[in-house]
């Protein structure tokens, strides 16, 4: 799951700021692996407004090695498309980067992110070992873990006490919502990424999987497979999903959920403090989270260096910075992302202004990856215009995996 807000989807993003004073144009610095100026920093949407704050405190004891942010917009889908513009064009304004963690792999096999290596070795014996997974391909590291994310399911406590375990517990809740005349379940079934999360997780959680472990080959004309996209058919079909869902991103199930229209909302952390915090919040002293009933798709943002950056020392310098023990717990606290230090789950002051820590760090260790492939743009677009079609009824959800088998299938063999 935005989010700073990272979301694996949402992500962070400013207002754009000029970038006149970006690294890529900026003079100075010997380049390769031991330049050292001021560095650009990118990212999404910042809708806890945090990143400015960080920017300062870095700025203030990197005189000469500066930072500037430039967001991007707040979603994921042109955030990617506006990376992959900047790389092919080989642009040196870029230095550090947000990356989805579904990216690594494609940034990483067309040679547009530096390996962590040798002079830019990056230590991460600290770390939740399945955010490094996420950085990592073949072998090599090629981002810092700085906000890992697990799928969460919102709640209101004042109409449901006990939180569903199973799918068919969350739809025979949904007779709660209709007898307190407002609507069940808000997630994420626009066509875009978001629909392939969700997707994936009812995949997972019926026992099915999308593609097998050498991201290539589909697995989804299986019992599996589609007992968990029927379970989102079947839900659109009755109501308990709305119709509306199918044009909602994670802001627009937010917005929704606070304005107290739902029972249940499947969000990534970043929600949590808007829902207690915004003004106009009509569930802050109600919202309740709980683990997902599927398994929640792993997601996050790494930071990882442009391959194409001139100062490569300072860009390594700024992410050890946002993965340090000070800026982890104030993006916990300030942004309700999920820590990438292991020990920051228990660490007893966060848990007590930060009590989601334990449903967060359970869905993250429950969580699975998305496909590792370089090919992922297409296979998440198999997934994404297939089911979508799926939950629209255009198609039958045993035709949509078989097209989408064959999409898969094709971009697998790079074609």
């Amino acid at each position: 799951m935005k989010k700073v807000i990272i979301t694996a989807i949402g992500g962070l993003a400013l207002t754009a700021l000029a970038l006149s004073g970006c690294s890529g144009s900026s003079s100075g610095g010997s380049g390769g692996d031991n330049g050292r100026g001021p560095i650009t920093f990118v990212q999404g949407k910042d809708n806890s407004n945090i990143i400015a704050t960080l920017a300062a405190q870095w700025n203030a004891k990197h005189p000469n090695e500066k930072v500037t942010v430039k967001q991007q917009s707040d979603k994921a889908d042109q955030q990617h498309d506006d990376l992959v513009q900047h790389f092919q064009a080989k642009s040196t304004d870029y230095d550090v980067v947000t990356t989805d963690v579904i990216w690594t792999a494609e940034f990483a096999a067309k040679g547009w992110l530096t390996p962590l290596e040798g002079s830019l070795k990056l230590d991460t014996s600290s770390l939740l070992p399945a955010t490094v997974k996420t950085a990592t391909y073949q072998g090599k590291l090629y981002g810092g873990p700085y906000a890992s994310d697990g799928g969460i399911l919102y709640y209101r406590s004042d109409l449901l006490k006990t939180p569903p375990k199973t799918w068919d517990e969350l739809m025979a809740d949904c007779s709660i919502a209709k007898k307190a005349h407002i609507k069940c379940y808000a997630g994420q079934f626009a066509q875009y990424e978001g629909l392939t999360v969700n997707f994936a997780e009812s995949v997972n959680g019926a026992g099915g999987e999308i593609v097998k472990s050498d991201g290539k080959t589909p697995n989804l004309e299986t019992p599996q497979a589609l007992a968990g996209l029927n379970q989102l058919v079947s839900a659109f079909k009755d109501g308990n999903i709305p119709a509306e869902n199918k044009t909602f991103q994670e802001e627009q199930g937010r917005q929704a959920f606070e304005a107290g229209q739902y029972l249940f909302m499947r969000n990534w952390p970043y929600a949590y403090s808007l829902a207690k915090t915004d003004s106009t919040s009509k569930v802050k002293n109600t919202v309740a989270i709980a683990p997902l009933v599927t398994n929640s798709s792993l997601g996050g943002h790494n930071l990882a260096i442009s391959a194409y950056s001139k100062h490569k020392a300072t860009a390594l310098d700024f992410i050890k910075f946002m993965e340090s023990p000070e800026v982890q717990k104030e993006i916990v606290l300030k942004a309700s992302l999920s820590p990438v230090i292991a020990s920051l789950y228990t660490d007893p002051t966060l848990v007590k202004a930060a009590p989601y820590l334990p449903v967060l760090k359970e869905s993250i260790l429950k969580a699975v990856p998305r496909p590792v492939t370089p090919f992922y743009p297409a296979v998440t677009q198999a997934i994404q215009e297939n089911a979508f079609q799926a939950i629209s009824g255009s198609v039958t959800p045993d035709q949509a995996l078989k097209n989408m088998q064959a999409a898969i299938t094709s971009a697998g063999s790079g074609n």
